[in-house]
């Protein structure tokens, strides 16, 4: 039974006519209470990953629960459908079970909380918001086991409750919450900001709806969605084609256990003004953790943020489109795992869901086709007792390189999402018993092209404790791929060096590596693809990139240039060098992904130094419930 509204008063709203003016302050003024919620979670929380990293995602909805501003698509189509239970004036709302709000939020450490607005007794608003918690229980430290069968191995599950009722905290579920972290302190103060952030949503939709008038208010929200939808339907129109069903698949290279890849695959075409996105070909869920419930709002969101940003930024992103796509996706897949498996490692199948849209569109509009980027978010976990006794836990994302793009080059060492900053290495020295001596682009990590990809990081922590770390990456094995011409980005490494000398390669996925004082990681992550043929990139810039150390000399060569002893362009030999590769090269292809998966494989242990992965194992259920579709 889907959740109830109780108001007091009954009155519909009304639609009234606004002119253009009205409804650009409404939307402004949204735009900013979006903005303030930001300010105010980030000024108050307490970890790193929401205070620096700003993992943390809020929006503001109309009163059916349709998100107007934001960034991350609506939270409450899910938790409306399934919560069975009444929605009030004065309440609040919490839940961090993906299985509870179908994918709403993905994996356990991501709080969710949501507040009704109300005014005069009736629904006027919702406001919400979640952040990733440093610590949720579980088997490890960070709550993100590489190796969890199942979600109860990834820390507390918690259904959608009312957190306050009338405005009253229920002290009781916070208690029971906070008793299984392993950061209780910094748990509690990240959702008081979080509680924080609603209240301003709150205060600052009232203040416009007193300003403008409640109807008028409705009113604007209900026309930003539908410009949102018009502009996605003119788009949609445009780079779906009717006539022909595309299809692109790309893998995520392990889960953890030593099996792999796994597909994920996409089908995409339109019916009418509906786009299809059909990804009931994707391999059976994992035994391990990276399964990815994929929430259906979710991807329209990913796809209308995709879009829109690429062909006009200044349209309001929100969910007004979403009744112009349509979401496929099989039960018991990779991408719709059932319960209870294990979800605490799907940040990397979500990531991949952005080059999968790149590979889909841009079959049809190659303009506008963007190689494989930085598509994860790494984590890495450091905890343990410092010499004082005192328990000290990081969690930090690791930033990559973004991928070649029509407009240009793509940014080095720069976050999937483009709001996310770094946690500043003077930061981490001063709250965590490490040192980071390194921290800089890996040059040649971008892949060649016309429009070169963005580099990967080298960051070395060095660690001035004895503790436990954990690894979550991917990209070891497949390339992330170029296109148009351009060339695949260079892979992802881990490697421990330890204070005797020794190296140890480290897999992208692990948990509980002891360190010790001394230690040092080497953490390195993955470029960009490159965009475009690399031949026809200016030897002059292929210059100037190798000056600024993000290019080597050797790595010129990727380009067709050589250079003189002083660093500038050969325009000889660099016209006989072009001219012979070219030939040699033959065609260019429209994707370059550095091999098919059976060779990336065989080549494995010769240029990874990895034990290639091996395939698979599903669930036989699961095996069966495919076969019968």
């Amino acid at each position: 039974m889907p959740a109830r509204i109780v108001q007091t008063n009954e009155t519909p709203f009304e639609s009234v006519a606004l002119d253009p003016i009205t409804l650009d302050i409404v939307e402004n003024a949204l735009r900013n209470a979006r903005s303030e919620m930001d300010a105010v979670l980030f000024r108050t929380a307490m970890s790193p990953g929401i205070r620096e990293q700003h993992d943390a995602f809020p929006m503001i909805a109309n009163h059916r629960g349709q998100m107007v501003v934001g960034q991350f698509g609506s939270f409450l189509h899910g938790f409306m459908q399934s919560y069975d239970g009444t929605i009030e004036e004065g309440d609040v709302f919490i839940t961090n079970d993906p299985y509870a709000c179908n994918g709403a939020v993905s994996h356990l450490n991501d709080w969710l909380v949501m507040k009704p607005i109300y005014r005069d007794g009736r629904l006027l608003s919702w406001a919400a918001m979640f952040g990733h918690m440093s610590d949720n229980g579980g088997k490890v430290p960070g709550s993100l086991p590489t190796d969890a069968a199942q979600i109860f191995e990834e820390g507390l599950q918690v259904p959608p409750v009312k957190l306050l009722r009338n405005n009253e905290l229920n002290r009781d579920v916070l208690d029971i919450m906070l008793r299984n972290s392993r950061m209780p302190d910094w748990n509690r103060s990240d959702l008081n900001a979080l509680l924080a952030a609603l209240r301003l949503a709150e205060r600052r939709v009232l203040e416009i709806a007193e300003r403008f008038g409640v109807d008028a208010f409705v009113s604007a929200m209900d026309e930003m969605l539908e410009r949102n939808r018009r502009a996605m339907s003119a788009i949609i129109q445009m780079i779906i084609p009717e006539d022909k069903k595309l299809y692109f698949e790309d893998y995520i290279d392990d889960d953890g256990l030593g099996m792999g890849p796994y597909k994920v695959a996409c089908a995409m075409w339109r019916e009418g003004d509906k786009a299809i996105f059909d990804f009931c070909d994707s391999d059976p869920q994992s035994i391990s953790s990276v399964n990815f419930l994929l929430n259906e709002e979710m991807f329209k969101m990913f796809l209308g943020a995709f879009t829109i940003n690429l062909f006009d930024p200044q349209i309001l992103f929100n969910d007004g489109f979403y009744e112009l796509v349509e979401v496929r996706i099989r039960e018991g897949t990779i991408l719709k795992p059932r319960r209870p498996a294990a979800l605490s490692c799907r940040t990397h199948l979500l990531g991949r869901i952005f080059d999968i849209m790149s590979g889909l569109l841009g079959q049809s509009a190659p303009e506008a086709l963007c190689a494989a980027g930085f598509s994860d978010s790494p984590h890495f976990m450091y905890s343990g007792h410092d010499r004082q006794g005192e328990w000290y836990q990081l969690y930090q994302i690791g930033f990559g390189g973004i991928p070649g793009r029509p407009a240009g080059d793509g940014p080095d060492g720069h976050s999937l999402w483009p709001a996310f900053t770094n946690v500043p290495n003077e930061y981490l020295e001063a709250y965590f018993p490490l040192r980071i001596p390194v921290y800089e682009t890996i040059p040649d990590s971008g892949g060649a092209g016309l429009h070169r990809g963005g580099n990967g990081l080298h960051m070395v922590y060095e660690f001035l404790e004895a503790g436990q770390i954990s690894i979550h990456d991917d990209r070891w094995l497949t390339y992330p791929w170029g296109v148009n011409g351009g060339r695949p980005g260079m892979r992802s490494t881990k490697v421990l060096e330890r204070a005797d000398g020794s190296r140890e390669l480290l897999s992208s996925k692990c948990d509980r590596v002891h360190v010790e004082a001394g230690d040092r990681l080497h953490f390195n992550t993955w470029g960009g693809g490159g965009w475009g043929d690399p031949l026809k990139r200016d030897p002059v810039l292929v210059a100037r990139d190798v000056g600024r150390g993000l290019i080597t000399a050797e790595g010129a060569r990727a380009y067709g240039v050589v250079l003189t002893g002083a660093g500038e362009p050969d325009p000889l030999a660099t016209e006989r060098l072009r001219a012979g590769m070219a030939a040699e090269r033959g065609e260019t292809a429209l994707f370059d992904r550095g091999g098919a998966v059976a060779d990336l494989l065989e080549r494995c242990r010769s240029e990874t130094g990895m034990t290639p992965p091996q395939p698979p194992r599903f669930q036989s259920f699961m095996l069966d419930s495919k076969a019968a579709e």
